[in-house]
C-alpha cells in the first residue's frame, strides 16, 4: 500500500543526532534540520534530480522509517524503472518542485526501516541489496569534529558511508559536490572549511592532474580512498601533496559492507589479518584468488560468507586487491597476466598519472596486453613515448606481461560512480 510520509510531527523515530549539522549544498549552506521535506511513498524509489533532493530524502528515511531505494535518474533506466514498478516501488522523481511519484504496478506494503542499494553494475546490471540505517552506519564510536566533502553519486554505498556519519554524528558537517563542481572542487572545498574528504582513486588522480597546487591548499586531515583498487602510487603522491593528513584506504561494497580499513599507507592488507576471527569484525579469506569475506554489515539474506568478485594476490606480508576476477586475469599464450599488477607498474612511473590496462585477440598468443595511460603535466624532465613505457614495464615485469601497445589519452576517463572501469 502506497502512502504518504507523515508530518514530522508524527515522526516515527526521534531526530537524527546530527540533525543541526551544517550542510552545504547546491550553493546553499543549510543544517539536516532545514533541508527540503518531501511528501514521499512510502515505499518509494526515489530518483532525485540534485544533491539537495537524495538528503532531503535520506533526512525523511532516518525520520519516518519509510522504505526507500534512493539514486539519479541517470542511473535508473526504463528498464530498471518497470522493475522497480513490479516490485511494489512507486518511482519517484524529486526535484524543486517536490516529489512526482508514479504508482507501483503491485502495490504492496512497506517494509518499515528497509534502505536498497543499487550495486555499481561491475558484473552486470545493477541489482538490489537491502540494508538499514544501522547496518550502513559503520562509523560508530565519538570523532573528532569535521567537515567532510562528499563526491559520490547519491545513493551508492559510498555516498551513504558520508551520509550515515554527519546523519549519527554531532560535529561531522557536509560539504556536497554536484557534478559540474568535480573538476574544481578543491576551491570549494577551500572556501567551506573541508578537512576531511572521501573519494576513489580515480578522483584523487583526476585531482591530482587537473590542480595538485590547489589541492595543497585544502587543509585535509583526512583522507579516504576506496572504490577502486588502491595501488601504491595514488598513496605516494597524496602523501607527498599533503604530508599532514591520515590517509586511509577502505574496501566496501553494497554486499558486505565496510570491511577493510587500512591506516598505515601502504597497499593491500596485512596477510595476517586473513582468516581471523574476532568478534564484531568481518573475516577475510581468500579462495582461488579471490576475495571472500563473512562481514557483519552485511546486506539482507547475504550473512556467511560473500565472495566478493575481487581478484588478490598475496605478495611478501601484504594481501593486494588488483582488480575484478572476471577481467583482470589476461591469458597470455597460457601464461596468467594480472591487469592490476601491470596497471600498477605503470602508474609507478613518475609520469603516468592514470593507466588502463586489458587484453586484445592476438594471433598466437591468443592474448597480448595492451594499456591506455594519461601522463602528467610536464615538468621539464620530458614526456615518455611509448617505447619508454615498455621500457620501463620490461624492466620490472616478465616479459608476456609487457604491455604490446600504450595509448595516451588527454583526460582521465570518469563514469558517474567517480570510477574508471579498472
Amino acid at each position: 500500500m502506497t502512502v504518504a510520509t507523515p508530518d514530522p510531527a508524527t515522526a516515527a523515530h526521534p531526530e537524527p543526532a546530527g540533525v543541526d549539522n551544517r550542510v552545504v549544498v547546491g550553493g546553499a549552506a543549510l543544517t539536516w534540520r532545514t533541508l527540503p521535506r518531501p511528501a514521499l511513498p512510502d515505499p518509494a524509489a526515489v530518483l532525485a534530480q540534485a544533491a539537495v533532493h537524495a538528503l532531503a530524502a535520506a533526512r525523511q528515511h532516518a525520520v519516518h522509517g519509510t522504505e526507500l531505494l534512493l539514486s539519479t535518474a541517470s542511473r535508473v533506466d526504463e528498464a530498471m524503472r518497470a522493475e522497480l514498478s513490479e516490485a511494489g516501488f512507486s518511482v519517484t522523481v524529486v526535484d524543486d518542485d517536490g516529489a512526482h511519484p508514479s504508482a507501483p504496478a503491485r502495490a504492496r506494503d512497506a517494509d518499515p526501516g528497509r534502505l536498497w542499494l543499487l550495486t555499481s553494475g561491475s558484473t552486470g546490471r545493477p541489482k538490489r541489496v537491502g540494508h538499514t540505517l544501522d547496518t550502513l552506519t559503520t562509523v560508530r564510536a565519538d570523532q573528532p569534529e569535521r567537515t567532510w566533502l562528499c563526491p559520490y553519486a547519491p545513493g551508492t554505498y559510498a555516498w551513504w558511508q558520508v551520509v550515515t556519519l554527519s546523519l549519527t554524528q554531532p560535529g561531522q558537517h557536509l560539504v556536497v559536490v554536484e557534478p559540474d563542481e568535480l573538476d574544481d572542487w578543491p576551491a570549494l572545498a577551500a572556501a567551506h572549511g573541508v578537512d576531511a574528504a572521501s573519494g576513489t582513486p580515480t578522483f584523487w588522480r583526476r585531482t591530482l592532474y587537473r590542480d595538485a597546487a590547489a589541492l595543497a591548499r585544502v587543509p585535509l586531515r583526512q583522507i579516504t580512498l576506496g572504490g577502486e583498487p588502491v595501488d601504491q602510487a595514488i598513496l605516494d603522491q597524496l602523501r607527498d601533496i599533503l604530508p599532514a593528513a591520515r590517509i586511509s584506504w577502505i574496501y566496501a561494497s553494497s554486499e558486505v559492507g565496510a570491511s577493510i580499513v587500512v591506516h598505515d599507507g601502504r597497499a593491500g592488507f596485512p596477510v595476517d589479518w586473513l582468516d581471523r576471527e574476532t568478534a564484531g569484525r568481518p573475516t577475510l579469506s581468500v579462495h582461488d584468488d579471490e576475495l571472500v569475506i563473512t562481514s557483519p554489515y552485511h546486506g539482507a539474506g547475504l550473512a556467511g560468507p560473500v565472495r566478493t568478485g575481487d581478484r588478490v594476490q598475496v605478495v611478501d606480508d601484504r594481501v593486494l586487491i588488483t582488480g575484478r576476477l572476471d577481467s583482470d586475469e589476461i591469458n597470455v599464450g597460457g601464461s596468467k597476466v594480472s591487469a592490476g599488477v601491470v596497471r600498477g607498474v605503470l602508474t609507478g612511473h613518475p609520469a603516468v598519472a592514470w593507466a588502463r590496462v586489458t587484453g586484445r585477440r592476438a594471433p598466437v598468443l591468443g592474448r597480448m596486453v595492451v594499456a591506455e595511460v594519461v601522463l602528467a603535466p610536464a615538468d621539464g624532465a620530458g614526456v615518455p613515448d611509448e617505447a619508454a613505457l615498455m621500457r620501463w614495464c620490461a624492466d620490472r615485469l616478465p616479459e608476456h606481461a609487457v604491455p604490446r601497445r600504450i595509448r595516451v589519452l588527454t583526460e582521465i576517463p570518469v563514469k558517474e560512480t567517480l570510477k574508471s572501469d579498472v
